[in-house]
């Protein structure tokens, strides 16, 4: 008589759940154009990288034309599959942006402005830490003759949830920035390259509408996605290059193409499609362009008295207005259903959050109220002392 071999029930639920995340991932549509290892655009991209990661290797001429000239030439489409670097998944998107060059560098790249403002959707909190040279409160537009200004720099990012898992991340990365002017229009070349593997994901919500930048951080490892509450993930790697230039018939639009790749998934392998870079990056520009397009952006000094309001702050004071806007987050996850009472701890502990981070975030919910968004605290916490 055969004796039938007993199969392991934990072996089996986890290759289910493995089974539908791959079933879950966008597979590649044909519709959308793919670049393959070939083409010399994604390797001048990746040169860029590596002078980001080791600016001793130079900065490569070659590399920057390629890259400008390709964000600026003529595509049946805007959405882009890229070849695998590092075993990274890549992708890239293309867009344009009402705004004069000035302006987009005042708000997005300014010492004076938190980055997270531009970025709401994207980032929760970052740090920038000058290496070589220091960031501009406001660049100066570079004639044709002028050699490429560079910064270098460390940057701390806290992400929001991500759109395909909920879950979030922390990490560390290089930047540099290049800003120079080509053929008569202003250029800035933005990289980025990863560290370190990134701290554990943990579990967030995206609360509502991903356009009204409301969300829920856990603090607890883990996706709120069902089947995936165990799941310890990692970002292994991550490095992009974002390329704006200044275009339109008086220079009034500047046109970013972002070429992104990513390492990300658990257990060591890499679980992210070329869709979700994409989507990623749609994500991003959906919401700058809503923000620089708005007829109610704040003027940046209005902007800037609000940030050393809040800087001002006694610690007590500030350690108050934030846990109100973390209450305010807790509230609306509970009354949706997204999390569980039990959940809940019964006090909050800012042991890990820096003043910056407190300031940061609590600096998005007074730029919610000036472009007229609804803010989860209440007007007077945010607009004034």
């Amino acid at each position: 008589m055969k004796v039938r071999k007993r199969k392991n029930p934990r072996s089996f639920c986890c290759l289910l759940l493995m089974t539908a995340v791959l079933f879950l991932a966008t597979s590649i549509p044909r519709s959308i154009y793919a670049l393959d290892a070939s083409s010399p655009v994604p390797a001048a991209a990746m040169k860029l990288v590596e002078f980001c990661d080791n600016p001793n290797n130079g900065l490569d001429q070659n590399a920057i034309t390629t890259l400008v000239d390709y964000v600026l030439s003529a595509k049946q489409r805007k959405d882009v599959f890229l070849p695998k670097h590092y075993d990274s998944t890549g992708g890239y998107h293309e867009f344009d942006t009402r705004v004069g060059f000035a302006r987009f560098l005042r708000y997005s790249y300014s010492s004076q402005i938190p980055f997270v403002l531009t970025s709401p959707s994207s980032l929760r909190y970052s740090l920038w830490k000058n290496v070589t040279g220091e960031l501009p409160a406001v660049w100066k537009m570079m004639s044709p003759a002028a050699k490429p200004f560079v910064i270098h720099g460390l940057q701390r990012d806290v992400i929001t949830p991500d759109l395909t898992t909920g879950v979030y991340y922390e990490y560390d990365l290089r930047r540099t920035l290049i800003h120079f002017n080509y053929e008569g229009r202003q250029v800035l070349v933005a990289i980025s390259k990863q560290i370190d593997q990134s701290g554990v994901g943990k579990k967030g919500v995206i609360l509502g509408d991903d356009d009204d930048w409301n969300y829920y951080y856990s603090g607890k490892p883990g996706s709120a996605k069902a089947g995936l509450g165990w799941v310890k993930s990692y970002i292994y790697d991550f490095f992009a290059v974002g390329v704006y230039v200044q275009t339109g018939t008086s220079g009034t639009v500047v046109r970013g193409g972002v070429f992104q790749w990513i390492r990300a998934g658990w257990s060591g392998i890499n679980f992210a499609q070329p869709s979700h870079v994409i989507n990623g990056i749609k994500r991003f520009a959906r919401n700058t362009k809503a923000i620089f397009e708005s007829a109610s952006l704040p003027e940046p000094g209005r902007i800037i008295s609000a940030y050393r309001r809040f800087s001002s702050l006694p610690k007590e004071d500030l350690r108050d207005k934030y846990v109100q806007l973390h209450h305010a987050r807790e509230s609306l996850a509970l009354e949706s259903g997204i999390i569980k009472k039990t959940e809940v701890k019964n006090q909050m502990s800012l042991v890990d959050t820096s003043r910056k981070q407190m300031i940061d975030e609590l600096m998005l919910e007074y730029f919610k109220i000036a472009l007229g968004k609804s803010s989860l605290l209440e007007k007077k916490l945010v607009m004034a002392n």
